[in-house]
């Protein structure tokens, strides 16, 4: 087991600490990382800080396409890498008390405390400091509003303990930002304007030009302070306002900045200063009163969203810090956007989408927002259709090929073996159409826009698989499926089944709903699909009774993940690539995802053989991967294994278990630790017109409880030692299963629990 770093304290509600680590400042940042779907930023210090650090403020949709570099170009590649890019850095200061400025860096300092409020999503910081004769205690407040989106706010005050302090402040709005995940030497950004406009301070930068038709983001940031500045300085790329205090022991100085940050997604740059400006005057509230409207906000969310864990605290921690970056990362109010996988925390991954959102974000929402905003999520695909059929004509194929990663539809990822080899990410498209269709009832969205998202789909399926004169069947050749460890192969079988199951989905739902459709299906297509449906190859060894993960996965020298020495873990950091490619250990859910998906198509002994199989080889250095074994696992009765699997992926990023959290935390697979609960410890499970549960209490827990949204439904869960009761909270009565016995849930039921 990989060894964890855990930097904050064990609290059911707070990420807190009171000690500030210089040596993993980057993973304190990353933790303490907050947004509001609009924006985001992590968890830097508001003053200057000279230490080892990752200063990062990042806009939704605000991107930047990057040539892609490559040892040398083949037909079918993207064009450009598209990446987020690190944005104006609104909170700056610099502050200086007798002339020094105060760096944790460089100067003495006790009574540090860092805090999280993950219930209201509030950041806060305290410090003392002894500059000359002077002792002043810090304090930092700041939020970014989950109501006025556009909206940022600070408030800081200095206590002077004991002797006389001379306290300047630079408040600045500073574009002088670099990206540090790639091309660490250049500036995106160039100014357009700066200045003053109604008592607030504003800098509008764009980004630089590109080769590729891209469209050119502009950024507005407007600033405005409870006081008037002694001065205004222009600077490339940034704009300050300067402020003097004086105070003696006993005394409190307070400064407040507001920002408001207006893009070109939404606002022309010739209108931004004037909107902004707008904006700040419509906002002009007290402190107290914006920070209570945004503790009723986020207190609104929980409601819904909590899960509540007794007797855990550190897995209570866990589920409700994944829920927090979640909902700061995606709340489903634009339906231009999407959740990449490091949300506003970092620049990994390039900020882009990925088939994270619809294998393991979509269940989520679903359950814990109102449908448009999974509705949203598919409109994001479906308005991104002509491009995805771009992508597959790119590779001499019919019909459409979704990105791998991208921004706009078209594919912008640089390595060949993931952008042109793991097409199974067509599949996880297709699937969240049925999620959506299977869990909502709402058949609307699948009759038109589903429709035309799977046929498209279908038909590069049809296209991609070839058929083996040999073998009678139809395959897959070069591929690479869920587990990123093996490049190239033929006939994954996670792949050829998603596959296949698109083609019946797609053909099913055509001839159930023709008649409500504008799409068309022509006979051959009919019959040609129906063929491979009936022909694909699905690799399986009956001695061992699994489904093969690919042609040639047997002939690997097998082993357990024990066998190898735990200094050598995570691989990915010990090993080289060509090593880990011929080894047999497994990045994540590969066979083991497919159950999932099709969970019903399989016997409980099946699921077994293969989960017995295929787990012990698993690394789980994917943030995907331990929540799909939590699933199994809890299905299966094996408790300790479901309750490891759900630990790793609940504190996957507060306890740093892969060694990676520094750049950014994994929000995408922040969902894991939910859906290890619901669809794990819970086994909430919804098909065939039917939604049912059978719980499970891991042995060290002493319950726990959540709500669900489901079908025009509120539904509460609570499980304990004793019992499972079920509570209609809202709507009409709903036939349930409990523990495999049929009820109607018309207000509430109590079960014993079954163990």
């Amino acid at each position: 087991m990989n060894q964890i770093q855990r930097l904050f304290d064990i609290d059911p509600w707070k990420i807190a600490t009171k000690t500030l680590d210089k040596q993993n400042r980057r993973l304190q940042e990353s933790l303490t990382s907050t947004g509001n779907g609009y924006m985001g930023m992590r968890g830097n210090f508001e003053e200057h800080y000279s230490g080892d650090h990752h200063l990062g403020t990042y806009l939704a949709g605000v991107w930047y396409p990057d040539k892609t570099r490559v040892g040398w170009w083949k037909n079918g590649y993207p064009d450009y890498f598209g990446k987020v890019i690190n944005a104006v850095n609104f909170f700056s200061l610099t502050i200086k008390v007798n002339d020094t400025t105060i760096d944790l860096a460089t100067i003495p300092y006790e009574d540090f405390y860092l805090e999280l409020d993950m219930q209201t999503g509030i950041l806060t910081r305290h410090f003392t400091v002894k500059v000359a004769d002077a002792t002043i205690r810090f304090n930092f407040e700041r939020f970014l509003s989950i109501v006025k989106k556009e909206l940022a706010v600070l408030k800081v005050t200095a206590e002077v303990i004991t002797g006389s302090a001379t306290i300047t402040i630079d408040s600045a709005l500073d574009s002088n930002v670099r990206n540090e995940d790639s091309n660490y030497d250049e500036l995106f950004w160039e100014e357009k304007a700066s200045g003053k406009e109604n008592d607030a301070t504003y800098l509008t930068v764009q980004t630089v030009p590109n080769n590729f038709g891209i469209e050119r983001f502009s950024v507005t940031a407007l600033m405005k302070h409870d006081q008037k500045s002694l001065a205004t300085t222009p600077a490339p790329l940034a704009i300050s306002d300067a402020f003097y205090y004086e105070a003696k022991a006993g005394e409190t100085i307070s400064f407040e900045k507001r920002i408001v940050v207006l893009t070109s997604r939404d606002i022309p740059e010739e209108n931004q200063v004037t909107k902004a400006v707008e904006l700040m005057t419509a906002y002009d509230q007290s402190f107290a009163t914006l920070k209570a409207e945004q503790v009723e906000a986020w207190k609104k969310r929980w409601e819904l969203a909590d899960v509540a864990i007794n007797g855990d605290p550190a897995a209570q921690q866990g589920i409700r810090f994944n829920l927090f970056q979640l909902f700061s990362t995606y709340y489903g109010d634009d339906e231009r956007l999407n959740i990449g996988p490091k949300g506003f925390t970092g620049e990994k991954y390039g900020g882009a989408t990925y088939w994270d959102t619809e294998a393991y974000a979509v269940p989520l929402y679903l359950a814990l927002a109102k449908p448009d905003v999974t509705k949203n999520l598919l409109k994001y695909r479906h308005n991104q259709l002509p491009e995805a059929h771009i992508n597959a004509q790119k590779q001499g194929l019919a019909g459409a090929l979704y990105p791998m990663v991208t921004f706009t539809g078209i594919e912008c990822h640089n390595e060949w073996e993931i952008t042109f080899e793991e097409i199974h990410r067509n599949g996880s498209i297709a699937y969240a159409i049925y999620n959506y269709t299977n869990y909502t009832g709402d058949e609307t969205y699948l009759q038109k826009e589903g429709l035309e998202v799977l046929t498209a789909i279908s038909r590069f399926w049809a296209d991609r698989v070839h058929y083996s004169k040999r073998q009678q069947k139809y395959m897959i050749h070069g591929v690479t499926g869920p587990n990123e460890y093996e490049n190239n192969i033929n006939n994954n079988w996670y792949t050829n089944i998603l596959a296949a199951w698109c083609l019946k989905y797609t053909l099913t739902s055509y001839h159930r709903l023709k008649d409500h459709t504008t799409v068309t299906i022509s006979k051959t297509e009919q019959d040609k699909w129906e063929d491979i449906i009936d022909n694909m190859y699905l690799p399986a060894d009956e001695e061992l009774g699994i489904f093969v993960q690919h042609d040639t996965f047997l002939d690997k020298d097998l082993m357990p993940v024990t066998d190898l020495d735990s200094a050598e873990l995570p691989l990915n950091q010990h090993w080289s690539w060509d090593k880990i490619l011929r080894s047999c250990f497994i990045k994540q859910a590969d066979v083991l995802q497919g159950i999932y998906y099709f969970s019903d198509q399989f016997t409980l002994e099946e699921k077994r053989k293969n989960f017995n199989f295929y787990e012990p080889m698993t690394v789980h250095e994917s943030s995907l991967s331990a929540s799909i074994h939590a699933i199994l696992a809890a299905e299966l009765g094996m408790e300790e294994k479901a309750l490891e699997m759900y630990e790793r992926t609940a504190r996957l990023d507060l306890d740093n278990y892969n060694n990676d959290t520094e750049d950014g935390l994994h929000i995408t697979s922040m969902t894991g630790s939910w859906l290890a609960i619901v669809q794990g410890f819970a086994q909430m499970k919804t098909d065939h017109e039917t939604l049912r549960f059978a719980p499970f209490l891991p042995s060290k827990w002493e319950s726990y409880a959540f709500h669900i949204n489901y079908r025009g439904r509120l539904l509460a869960v609570t499980v304990t030692k004793e019992a499972v009761t079920l509570k209609l909270v809202l709507g009409e009565a709903l036939a349930v299963s409990l523990y495999d016995e049929s009820y109607t849930l018309v207000d509430e039921i109590t079960a014993a629990m079954n163990n």
